[in-house]
């Protein structure tokens, strides 16, 4: 039996690259991504009755994963140190058979447009720009949300921050743009074997590139220097 799977969308977002990415969705709402059709999928009929929900679930595709890994039955989730090894179904590793995520965004708008048809405004995302995606379903409080569940090791590390200082006095970055690269570095995006305070870390977001290092729990920024792309949106 084939099985034939055709992305309906491409999510675009200042996410340039996977590194910085929150590792679930909603963990981070200030970032705006806009969902945009593929032409086959632009009949405005398809978003009929989307106005009264306020989330959405998107199925998307880990095809910005470039690694040849094997599918293998387990895998050692990254806050866990990357020392112990769970289950891959236990785990919501990009390493699944299917490659295949699921994220839950709040929609902040729907809009019409000459060009690209209706464009859905979403926060909340985990997805770097250009992922795309390949199903688009409603989300239902009554049915979706379960606050007694348990949620295995991911609930132990869940609250897990780091303190984020600036080590320069000047600083030409946008205020709300800097608050979004503080609010991803409290995340830690560093895999968390990585211990060496003296390592510099980069990454790259909103057409920014930054430069970092993590000592214990204090996160020190080195410095954040305009691309020369400019932002990925």
């Amino acid at each position: 039996m084939s099985l034939k799977i055709e992305p309906i969308a491409t999510i675009y977002n200042d996410y340039s690259d996977k590194f910085g990415i929150p590792r679930q969705s909603g963990l981070l709402n200030n970032n705006i991504s806009k969902i945009i059709f593929e032409p086959k999928f632009r009949d405005v009929n398809s978003l009929r009755g989307l106005e009264g929900y306020s989330h959405i679930w998107l199925l998307w595709l880990f095809d910005k994963n470039n690694s040849n890994k094997e599918w293998s039955p387990t895998v050692r989730p990254p806050r866990l140190g990357g020392n112990k090894r769970l289950g891959v179904f236990s785990t919501r590793s990009p390493y699944h058979p299917n490659g295949i995520g699921l994220s839950c965004v709040k929609i902040e708008s729907i809009e019409k447009t000459q060009d690209v048809g209706s464009v859905i405004k979403v926060s909340g995302a985990d997805l770097m720009s250009g992922t795309q995606i390949i199903d688009i379903k409603p989300y239902l409080t009554y049915t979706d949300s379960h606050p007694d569940a348990l949620c295995g090791f991911a609930e132990k590390v869940y609250d897990y921050n780091l303190n984020v200082k600036l080590d320069f006095d000047e600083c030409d970055v946008p205020s709300d743009i800097l608050a979004q690269i503080i609010d991803i570095l409290k995340q830690d995006p560093r895999p968390s074997y990585h211990d060496n305070p003296e390592r510099i870390y980069g990454m790259s977001y909103a057409g920014y590139e930054i430069k970092f290092k993590v000592d214990s729990t204090q996160l020190h920024v080195i410095s954040i220097n305009k691309t020369l792309n400019g932002s990925e949106q």
